[in-house]
């Protein structure tokens, strides 16, 4: 019998090396942008989620400093309680026109809103059918809801057909999670499909729009705009912190919907409302987002000129899939992961491996930001074929 009930920390954090697994963080220095300081390095960043390369943009951090200026650091408590102000409310109006919905919801992160929003739909009665390859929140949203849980290999709608014929008839509710743009491949999930699916089978569906929103779509609303399904029933869910530059998650949808949340779901009511210079930035950048529709744009030349330049110099680099800023190539091991990540840094590229548990394959993660310039990408490929062309599958 141990004497000291922490030793296994030690053995697991031990487990954890020898896998290739282990972690730590990498500190940036000076504002967000096309280029960091990194280890006193400057690199080219290829490894943010600022697609449009608004979280350093002066007008957000303008927007926050008055927001802090007017209102305080933090929110003090709860939105039911001291933490709510009329800033909130203009941000969830304004992510409602945004996505066409009647209504939306704003919580402190995406994780939170995923995780209360699933809790609070589904229960022990339930069932919950859910994407291979969604994000950790919208899994451990599941967990959390008691919900019964069948993962359908990644956007497979026909095995997700069988699995609903065979099973939904045994539940309650019923509750299909997806990811629009997943995170660690770049593809989309076959959203129209999804719905009709959906429709047959008396399902509610969740769609987490958290790579997709200000990237994808006509007006930068997301995946929903993008596959042409505004105004279907369905549950969006987001994050401000990505092309949006800020901080925080949301839910859009229905005013049922939404006044369902605001008394049942327990990372809102439970949780300090988010802080005022958060929420400016964000409905700021919202506004840039509709204003300036070159910056979509400019992104996307990127990606497409990206793309080309692989296929003219490194024809053996092959990419998964993808229809987003997210372009992956898979390595044979963890080890040739970390150690392209190594070269590309030495190089001046920041573009770190990503390694199971968080993907079932080793590989590089490459995210184009409208802040690239084009020496940026070409720089990058050429990096690439001279470190480690040889060395991907």
């Amino acid at each position: 019998m141990p004497t000291d009930p922490y030793t296994w920390l030690e053995e697991s954090l031990a487990t954890i090396h020898r896998a290739d697994w282990y972690r730590s963080v990498q500190t940036i220095h000076g504002l967000p942008g096309a280029t960091v300081v990194l280890s006193e390095q400057q690199v080219i960043n290829f490894a943010s989620n600022d697609y449009l390369g608004l979280a350093g943009d002066e007008r957000l951090i303008a927007a926050a400093i008055t927001a802090i200026k007017e209102f305080g650091t933090g929110s003090t408590g709860s939105r039911l309680l001291s933490g709510h102000r009329e800033l909130h409310r203009e941000l969830e109006e304004a992510i409602a026109s945004t996505k066409q919905t009647e209504d939306s919801l704003v919580f402190s992160s995406g994780y939170l809103a995923n995780l209360g929003t699933i809790a609070a739909l589904v229960g022990k009665r339930d069932l919950i059918l859910s994407d291979q390859y969604n994000h950790s929140s919208l899994k451990n949203g599941a967990i959390l809801s008691g919900a019964a849980i069948l993962e359908y290999p990644h956007c497979d709608i026909a095995e997700l057909k069988t699995q609903l014929s065979q099973q939904r008839q045994n539940y309650r509710r019923c509750l299909i999670l997806t990811d629009s743009v997943f995170s660690m491949d770049g593809d989309l999930c076959p959203l129209p499909e999804l719905l009709d699916l959906a429709d047959a089978f008396n399902c509610m569906l969740l769609v987490d729009e958290a790579h997709a929103t200000g990237v994808l779509g006509k007006t930068g609303a997301g995946c929903v705009e993008h596959f042409g399904c505004t105004g279907r029933q369905l549950i969006q869910i987001g994050t401000l912190s990505k092309a949006l530059g800020s901080l925080g998650g949301y839910v859009a949808g229905s005013s049922t919907l939404i006044d369902f949340l605001r008394n049942r779901a327990p990372s809102w009511i439970y949780t300090t409302g988010l802080s005022p210079a958060d929420t400016a930035a964000a409905l700021a950048a919202i506004k840039i987002v509709q204003q300036e529709p070159q910056r979509r744009v400019q992104l996307w030349r990127n990606i497409d000129y990206l793309k080309k330049l692989i296929q003219q110099h490194l024809p053996n680099l092959k990419l998964l899939p993808s229809e987003s800023p997210i372009l992956c190539f898979q390595l044979h091991s963890t080890t040739d992961a970390l150690k392209a990540g190594k070269q590309l840094r030495d190089a001046g590229i920041f573009a770190p491996a990503i390694r199971p548990p968080t993907v079932p394959t080793s590989r590089i993660r490459i995210s184009v930001m409208a802040t690239h310039q084009t020496a940026h990408l070409e720089k990058l490929v050429a990096v690439l074929n001279s470190n480690i062309a040889t060395t991907v599958s």
